[in-house]
């Protein structure tokens, strides 16, 4: 068990830098929005959940290709990874241009969820250059998914890490007009954002398609003697579409909320963006060990021991508890100092301290979740998430939210507190289903 958990962590670790650089990049943002003004941060809280569940579901697409490519590497096909990725990048890129075409028709409705009318001045230019990004995320996810399903989680990385950086420094030119920029605002953290989203797209398809220790994989990628049969194709998607629904039904779920939220006041909402960016930090290091349970899961169900996926999933759960365990303390323990980073608005503060004990209820939910919903992608085995996920998120998580937060009176503090129960339930449901499916 200890040397699984160990080849566990060393591919996820930098998954988990990965990720732990795009939370810090994401402090970063609201950090320096929330320091220029309470209305960028309220405003930047608006557009950034309403995008989270389209750039979330994106991404849940791309999540496809793992347990395909996997299985492929797992018996050194890498002629056929590289044909699957064809068909991987068609596809993600159809998605999206078709999540683009909704966000654009979107953009013209935006009243219809009634955030404060003060704001829309700061709104609309941030949401259109968020619009923009949307493709740029899918070539770059598409092409991320196979590099972690071939073990080169650290590629990714690299990418991500420079990438960040150069998103902080653009943030603070743009953000304060620093060095003689212009002082753009949040407008000028959209403009970093999108810089740094094309940028990471192009590298990594020059990786793919220039490092010579990839040339099978781009031989395959271009080998015409190697048709891309509509099976092929259907198979990426019908592999992609549940996971992506999945994803798109949890997100939607805190995205929802942040509207809720919204009818409150600007001051609820920026202190609700505040307590969602502190929970992705839990959530990077639950999502990165998770990437690696689905890679390891569907390496060996590629060698067709279901049984073996079990155990990998466990040892996974092992890890996962552990590090949730530490976050929870890190958010009890250092609540104030987080929380002082984004904003000096002590109404904004004091109302986000409130939050600290309902976060912290759900990262164990979350943990779960994450583990046995990745474990059950692995297996490719994952029709069954989409109406998990519905139930699980949209119809309890939002309706439970509602209910605590309105009819019960409990507001912001009952509207966090809900997450605890879609959590749980998602995750009770993900650990039924895999092992059913791993039973034979």
């Amino acid at each position: 068990m200890l040397k699984r958990c160990i080849g566990l962590l060393a591919l996820a670790l930098p998954v988990m830098v990965s990720q732990i650089s795009l939370i810090v990049v994401s402090f970063a943002d609201n950090i320096m929005v929330g320091r220029y003004s309470t209305e960028a941060l309220a405003a930047s809280s608006f557009c950034v959940n309403i995008f989270n569940v389209i750039n979330i579901c994106g991404m849940g697409f791309s999540y496809g290709l793992t347990p395909i490519i996997g299985r492929l590497f797992a018996r050194h096909d890498m002629k056929g990874i590289g044909l699957t990725m064809r068909a991987g990048l068609i596809a993600n890129v159809a998605v999206g241009v078709l999540l683009s075409i909704i966000m654009g028709i979107l953009y013209f409705h935006l009243e219809l969820l009634n955030p404060p009318a003060e704001l829309f001045p700061l709104i609309r230019p941030y949401y259109l250059l968020s619009l923009v990004s949307i493709l740029f995320l899918s070539v770059f996810n598409a092409f991320a998914q196979w590099s972690y399903a071939i073990k080169n989680t650290a590629m990714p990385m690299c990418i991500l890490l420079a990438c960040n950086a150069i998103n902080i420094i653009g943030n603070y030119l743009l953000i304060y007009g620093n060095y003689g920029a212009p002082e753009m605002g949040l407008t000028g953290a959209g403009i970093s954002t999108l810089f740094v989203r094309i940028l990471a797209a192009a590298a990594i398809a020059v990786i793919f398609f220039r490092k010579k220790s990839n040339n099978e994989f781009r031989n395959g990628f271009l080998d015409k003697s190697l048709p891309m049969t509509g099976g092929l194709m259907g198979k990426v998607v019908k592999t992609s579409w549940p996971v992506a629904l999945q994803m798109t039904f949890e997100c939607a779920a805190f995205s929802g909320c942040a509207v809720f939220v919204g009818w409150m006041g600007k001051v609820p909402l920026a202190a609700y963006q505040i307590i969602v960016v502190v929970g992705q930090l839990g959530f990077c290091i639950y999502y990165s060990i998770g990437m690696a349970i689905a890679v390891l899961v569907a390496n060996e169900a590629g060698k067709g021991v279901l049984r073996q996926c079990r155990r990998v999933a466990f040892d996974g759960y092992a890890v996962m508890l552990l590090f949730a365990a530490f976050a929870i303390v890190v958010f009890i323990s250092f609540s104030s100092q987080l929380m002082g980073f984004f904003t000096a608005d002590k109404a904004v503060l004091d109302a986000a301290r409130c939050l600290i004990v309902p976060l912290a209820i759900y990262q164990l939910g979350d943990a779960t979740q994450v583990t046995f919903a990745n474990a059950l992608r692995g297996t490719s085995h994952v029709m069954s998430m989409m109406w998990i996920a519905f139930v699980s998120y949209v119809v309890v998580g939002l309706t439970s939210s509602w209910i605590i937060a309105f009819p019960c009176g409990l507001g912001l503090y009952g509207i966090v507190l809900s997450f605890s129960i879609s959590l749980f339930m998602a995750a009770g449901l993900f650990l039924r289903q895999f092992l059913k499916t791993t039973a034979g």
